[in-house]
C-alpha cells in the first residue's frame, strides 16, 4: 500500500506542476489583453525602462501653475462670452392684479363649497342605503357548549 501512496503523491505534484504551466499561459495572457485595452501600462517611457510592476497605476499628470493660470482664463473669457447680454435679457416680474386674485379667492371659495356639500350628502346617502331589517343571527343556545 505505500507504493500506492507513493504513486498519489507523484500524480499529484505533476498535476501541480501541470496547473501551474497552464496559470503562467493564462497570467500571460491576460497581461497581453490589459496592454492592449491600455491597462497597466508605465505612464512614462521612464518607468517603462526601470520596470514598473505590469498591475501598477499610472502616475497622474502634473500640470505647472502657469499653465493652470491660463486655463482658468481662458475658461472665464468663454465663460463671459456665453452669458454676455443674458443679465440684461431678464423678464420683468409678473404681477397679478387685484382683480385677478379677487377671481381666484371666489373660485377657491366655490370649489370647497362644492366639496363641503358633497362631503354632507354622503353619510346621509350611505344610511339610506343602510337596511333597517334586523340582522338574522344564530340561536344562542346553539353555540354555548353543554355544560
Amino acid at each position: 500500500m505505500a507504493k500506492k501512496a507513493t504513486i498519489d503523491q507523484t500524480d499529484l505534484a505533476m498535476a501541480l506542476i501541470g496547473y501551474e504551466a497552464e496559470k503562467a499561459k493564462m497570467d500571460t495572457a491576460i497581461a497581453d489583453i490589459k496592454a492592449r485595452l491600455g491597462q497597466g501600462r508605465p505612464a512614462n517611457r521612464k518607468e517603462a525602462a526601470v520596470g514598473a510592476p505590469a498591475g501598477a497605476p499610472a502616475r497622474k499628470r502634473v500640470m505647472s501653475a502657469a499653465a493652470r493660470k491660463r486655463i482658468a482664463a481662458a475658461q472665464r473669457k468663454r465663460w463671459a462670452e456665453f452669458h454676455k447680454g443674458k443679465s440684461e435679457e431678464k423678464k420683468p416680474k409678473r404681477v397679478l392684479s387685484e382683480a385677478g386674485r379677487k377671481a381666484i379667492a371666489d373660485a377657491a371659495r366655490k370649489r370647497w363649497a362644492a366639496q363641503r356639500k358633497a362631503a354632507a350628502k354622503k353619510p346621509a346617502a350611505k344610511a339610506a342605503r343602510k337596511s333597517t331589517a334586523p340582522r338574522k343571527t344564530a340561536p344562542l343556545a346553539a353555540t354555548t357548549p353543554a355544560t
